[in-house]
């Protein structure tokens, strides 16, 4: 049985998160407790609480019928994880899954005890969440896009959609655990490429609006939007802004440029969440976690979003055409 997001109906939980109730599980008590803990909102990675189902699914267990899941969103308020957390601890469910690094972070403070299984995009040894990929130590592994990463290569592919420009704004979320390695690593980026990057922050809708105001008054000609779940569960607000700016967008996910962002180029953070959740079910099954070497993803895509293009006025140069792995009409 998949996951019935679109059938159940959510409640108010901890601290006004998001909570996913257990059906039945008066019933079945003896089913083996999975918590589930996201910063974003439900609407926003409904794929992704599928996708961890999926992943589940592949080792045998079917929420409902030998699994039962609590889910927690924080609807990116960033500083009600540790709660939501310790919650889950105090619940003592089986396994946590927690996507991006400052869930894993506040999971890992909680506990040292419940397994931990991680899915995101940055880096878990900078993190500080494991000792290696291939050896993590402790409780805790999972899966990463390495969204970060790729920065130097998302600023390349969004300057030459504007190859004249010499101003372009980077957006970030001062609240994810990975600001500061985000920020040094795209600004790295931004010398190699003779670039001068203007820096912008926001954890607020009202945040990402002014954001805007910015980026016009330092006549920056373009946007990178760092890996984060809020502004990524904000794509679609970023993305009409940008539109309404005259300013081409570079996202990390490919569901953000079809959320109406120019382009993304990056991992599938879909398949990442669906490896953490066949994790966990390798756990619930008897591995440990200090067994089980941090997941890498083996295949990046480009992706344009033509209609975006076409609204902003752009005419996409033939080989970045060719390079696409997919375009959006």
């Amino acid at each position: 049985m998949a996951i019935g997001i679109g059938r159940r109906e959510f409640v108010a939980g901890l601290s006004g998160t998001a909570v996913w109730p257990l059906a039945g599980r008066a019933q079945q008590p003896a089913l083996p407790v999975v918590g589930f803990l996201n910063p974003g909102s439900s609407v926003a990675t409904r794929y992704q609480a599928m996708a961890f189902a999926q992943g589940m699914s592949q080792t045998g267990y079917v929420e409902g019928r030998n699994v039962a899941v609590e889910y927690r969103w924080a609807n990116g308020q960033y500083d009600q994880l540790p709660a939501i957390a310790a919650e889950l601890a105090r619940r003592q469910v089986a396994v946590i899954g927690v996507v991006s690094p400052v869930g894993a972070l506040a999971a890992k403070q909680a506990t040292t005890s419940i397994p931990i299984v991680f899915a995101l995009g940055s880096d878990p040894v900078k993190d500080g969440l494991v000792a290696s990929l291939n050896r993590p130590g402790g409780n805790i592994t999972g899966a990463t896009f390495f969204a970060n990463l790729l920065d130097a290569k998302r600023l390349g592919l969004v300057h030459q959609f504007v190859p004249d420009a010499n101003v372009i704004a980077a957006l970030l979320n001062p609240k994810n655990a990975s600001f500061a390695l985000e920020k040094n690593e795209t600004q790295e980026a931004a010398r190699t490429l003779g670039l001068e990057l203007v820096f912008l922050q926001a954890s607020t809708e009202r945040e990402i609006d002014d954001s805007f105001l910015t980026l016009t008054q330092q006549h920056a000609a373009a946007l990178f939007v760092a890996g984060d779940a809020f502004l990524g569960g904000h794509a679609d607000q970023i993305a009409t802004l940008a539109v309404r700016y005259g300013v081409p967008t570079s996202f990390a996910l490919r569901e953000q440029a079809a959320a109406g962002g120019l382009m993304s180029y990056g991992a599938s953070i879909t398949d990442t969440v669906r490896q953490a959740g066949n994790y966990v079910g390798r756990i619930l099954k008897g591995e440990k976690p200090v067994d089980l070497p941090v997941q890498q993803p083996t295949k990046f895509e480009f992706v344009i979003n033509m209609k975006t293009a076409k609204a902003l006025g752009l005419t996409i140069p033939h080989d970045l055409l060719v390079l696409a792995d997919e375009l959006i009409e």
